[in-house]
């Protein structure tokens, strides 16, 4: 095949050596690939020939032993197998060129070139029963690609599209016990990001679907498997695109890059724009602000020695260019990445979360996008397990279910001048105090651990919610913290003599550790303010809207109740046990109280029921006392309150007021002597007997057995 013999002739493999001739005279050894030069080249040669400009950017790559070039041809768009490179398997000497054993064949096999002398490169056994298969490396993994087809892993709702871990790994096509990592793309609309998987990862094939429509080709987040790298790629929905649920979509974007390894931003821009760095930097405070806890609890719970969120993914920036020459061409003293990282720092933006880094550019003079730089990139980050270690298939899906169960719901409405791509409302819980309008700063969904609302200001008294908490002041003052609560009577009395005693002396405070420390009208007349005397005040903030339990959302005030021990608001399943709760001033009978405080209870459940009125309901005394809780602060002295209107006074806060009540609420009939006016016990309008006759429970109320109704109120299902 060749002019005259050579060692490499006869199967032997001289040292890599030099194939520039720049500096050296093609007689040092190569120790760099350029694969932009197409050529091997010693230390001397690399660094003279990419101190020019023009040549700057060029990937090199250090050789290793056993180190074989890339087929040259195989590169350009003239290649037999556009997109795949194969091996060399000799070098022509006169052309200075590498060539697979098919393209020699094909450029090589005829005319004059047939006798240019040629080095044969060491080829290793395992590509040489590749060959003996008629089937190299890389073909061999474009094979093993050819298969993979990609799935809705989440929808543009955020809701998961695959049922459990098991459904998860069998839509990824590996095996359970797998490690791999996690790579996902990131980029405004229109920008190429499911091309630039398909040929970065998949040699070309349509795994992620692409289109020339304007309108975007992926909606949602869809997953891959990469079988020759063992990475799950993800592709994502753009950034800038049309799109009902902008909220849902950046928050589900975050989601995906908290549990990815990898994280590739696309920019099809002449000049990086300030969106990126936006983006990146309110990314990075997001994670470390709300992800980087659930992702720890989530790796404690599948026993990994490195927790997930150790440190954020690595970052690759793959910046195409047409007219514009890439970062840092202009700056020969400075590399691409600290060059990011001046505008990073001049932007105010810092992305501490973020592994590391790097920027990867490339330059189409002339169609298709050349990705070998990304790739090589790609595969030296994902080698690189300092931060980021492979994981099970089961541990990734963990990960991302634990962070949208936490992170999910409904968001306010968009704020389209936001001035973060991930503003803390996304993550945080959307309930904001009745009485002061401070907004909870939990993260979203807490009240699944039994973490009650907090805020960061201190509440305001209402005398709608009447938010005020008192506590007994003798056990503060010896460093105990002891609730107590006006009642009609104190926990020794009987119902009736409770009652009587109610309507002579007023209401009482009663401490389970002093006993009755006050009476509002114990004497006559001089009867001081019980906050300046017996109890201590705190204002609390009122929240609406979940089970303080299992934080299921509340459709209506119907759907909620009130333990009578607690206070707190709980859905019917979190509520549905009954206790006498007497410290409470609720009596001996038992009323409804939550799970937790059921659990908890101190009392006997043997006390005898208690009697009821002629209505069916609790004793009248339980009701004065649900009404005196209710009007704190209208009580005073028996001078402005005669015994006469004590009943009056007894009315529960959500009725509405007697003198507000002109016709009845249902038939629109006008009230008069002849015609009473009735309160129906579940929505507290007034009506007239004909359209309220109906009796039926209201435990949400605190009327568990059989009361007043209105007739719309009695056709509702369920619990009232």
């Amino acid at each position: 095949m060749s002019a005259q013999a050579s060692p490499a002739e006869k199967g032997l493999n001289p040292g890599l050596m030099c194939q520039e001739s720049y500096a050296c005279s093609g007689t040092d050894e190569a120790v760099f690939e350029c694969d932009e030069c197409c050529s091997l080249q010693c230390p001397r040669c690399e660094e003279e020939l990419h101190r020019q400009e023009r040549l700057r950017n060029h990937e090199r790559l250090r050789l290793k032993p056993g180190h074989v070039p890339y087929c040259d041809p195989c590169k350009g768009p003239n290649g037999h197998s556009p997109g795949v490179r194969q091996r060399a398997a000799v070098r022509c000497q006169t052309c200075k060129i590498n060539l697979c054993l098919e393209c020699q064949k094909r450029t090589h096999s005829g005319g004059s070139k047939r006798r240019h002398p040629v080095t044969i490169y060491h080829v290793s056994k395992a590509q040489e029963q590749l060959e003996g298969e008629g089937m190299d490396e890389e073909t061999k993994r474009k094979k093993m690609t050819e298969k993979v087809v990609s799935f809705l892993l989440v929808d543009e709702t955020e809701e998961i599209q695959v049922i459990n871990e098991e459904d998860f790994i069998k839509k990824l096509d590996c095996k359970p016990d797998q490690h791999l990592k996690v790579v996902s793309i990131f980029g405004n609309t229109g920008d190429g990001k499911s091309h630039t998987l398909n040929h970065t990862f998949f040699y070309g094939r349509e795994v992620f679907k692409t289109s020339p429509a304007q309108e975007s080709c992926t909606v949602g987040v869809w997953a891959a498997y990469d079988p020759v790298h063992k990475v799950a790629v993800v592709d994502t929905e753009g950034l800038l695109g049309a799109t009902v649920n902008l909220s849902q979509r950046t928050r589900l974007l975050l989601k995906v890059l908290a549990i990815s390894d990898l994280v590739i931003y696309r920019t099809h821009a002449d000049r990086l724009h300030n969106d990126l760095f936006k983006f990146l930097g309110d990314a990075s405070e997001a994670y470390l602000k709300h992800f980087t806890k659930e992702l720890k609890a989530t790796s404690a719970r599948c026993g990994l020695d490195v927790p997930l969120s150790t440190l954020g993914p690595a970052v690759i920036i793959f910046h195409e260019t047409v007219h514009t020459q890439l970062l840092g061409s202009d700056h020969p003293s400075e590399v691409p990445e600290k060059l990011i990282q001046d505008r990073f720092r001049k932007l105010g933006r810092f992305p501490e979360a973020f592994s590391s880094i790097h920027y990867k550019g490339t330059r189409t003079y002339n169609p298709p996008t050349d990705f070998s730089g990304l790739r090589r990139a790609l595969e030296q980050q994902l080698e690189n397990n300092t931060t980021r270690s492979p994981r099970h298939p089961g541990v990734i899906y963990k990960a991302l279910k634990a962070l949208s169960d936490r992170f999910s719901g409904e968001i306010p409405d968009d704020q389209m001048a936001h001035s973060s791509f991930f503003p803390d409302e996304y993550f945080t819980c959307s309930s904001i105090c009745l009485s002061c309008g401070s907004g909870c700063k939990n993260s979203m969904n807490h009240g699944k651990e039994g973490v009650p609302h907090e805020a960061k200001s201190r509440c305001r008294y209402s005398h709608q919610y009447d938010n005020r908490v008192y506590t007994c002041k003798a056990c503060y003052e010896r460093g105990k913290e002891v609730s107590v609560v006006p009642k009609t009577s104190a926990s020794t009395d009987s119902p009736w003599m409770g009652l009587a005693k109610y309507a002579w002396s007023g209401y009482v405070i009663e401490c389970p550790n002093c006993g009755v420390v006050y009476r509002s009208r114990q004497y006559w007349f001089g009867n001081q303010d019980p906050v300046d005397t017996v109890v201590r005040t705190e204002i609390e903030h009122v929240w609406p809207g979940n089970c303080n339990k299992c934080a299921t959302s509340f459709k209506d005030n119907d759907t909620k109740h009130h333990c009578r021990a607690c206070g707190e608001g709980f859905c019917d399943s979190c509520s549905s046990k009954t206790r006498p709760v007497p410290e409470r001033g609720w009596g001996p009978a038992p009323v409804r109280v939550c799970d937790t405080c059921f659990d908890a209870r101190n009392v006997h459940l043997d006390v005898p029921e208690a009697q009821v009125d002629e209505e069916g309901g609790t004793l009248i005394a339980r009701k004065v006392g649900e009404a005196v809780q209710n009007t704190l602060g209208a009580v005073v002295t028996a001078i402005d309150i005669p015994l006469g209107l004590v009943k009056d006074a007894a009315r529960p806060a959500y009725w509405v007021p007697d003198h507000e009540i002109l016709h009845c609420h249902n038939c629109r009939k006008e009230f008069s002597i002849k015609l009473s006016k009735h309160h129906c016990r579940a929505c507290g309008q007034g009506f007239c007997d004909e359209c309220s006759h109906d009796r039926r429970a209201v435990p949400s109320r605190g009327w568990d057995h059989p009361v007043r109704v209105c007739f719309n109120c009695n056709k509702k299902p369920g619990d009232l």
